[in-house]
């Protein structure tokens, strides 16, 4: 028996008939066509189908659809226009902090989180919060270095203003 569910995604309320079963990540990508969601482990331990719920990093390959009934849904594709989510993928790009790409949207995703949530965090802090997002490719030193660069930029220009 399917529900049906209302779940605004990246400012646009979508309606469906969803399987309770079905989690998010499948939801978004095979009936959404929001293909920027990744799955990997499918377990909720590699982060590469983190997107935003409710304005909080969160797993869609472990939340059901039904689940989201009525929340707020922002996956990579949704931050187009985001002047942090910018400011991440030109200092990702400098840094060297992606190679195969696989893992990049939900990192982006949680680095976005850090920089917002953690203006003053440090390269240790920055690694544990990372901690849930693995990465096969790069070694994390530049997906590091492209946080802290973001910190220092924000920091400088909260000073300046």
């Amino acid at each position: 028996m399917k529900a049906e569910v209302r779940i605004c995604v990246n400012g646009t309320e979508r309606e469906a008939q969803v399987e309770p079963r079905l989690n998010l990540a499948d939801w978004l990508r095979e009936h959404q066509q929001l293909t920027g969601t990744h799955v990997g482990c499918e377990h909720g331990v590699c982060g590469a189908c983190t997107i935003e719920l409710d304005g909080a990093p969160a797993r869609s390959c472990i939340s059901f659809a039904v689940a989201c009934d009525g929340a707020q849904v922002r996956t990579i594709e949704g931050f187009a226009d985001d002047a942090v989510m910018a400011q991440l993928r030109a200092a990702f790009s400098d840094e060297h902090a992606l190679q195969c790409g696989y893992c990049t949207p939900g990192m982006l995703i949680t680095a976005r989180d850090i920089v917002l949530r953690l203006p003053e965090a440090d390269a240790a802090r920055i690694r544990l919060e990372l901690s849930g997002n693995l990465c096969r490719c790069t070694g994390y030193v530049g997906i590091v270095r492209a946080i802290e660069r973001v910190l220092r930029l924000r920091r400088a220009e909260a000073a300046a203003s």
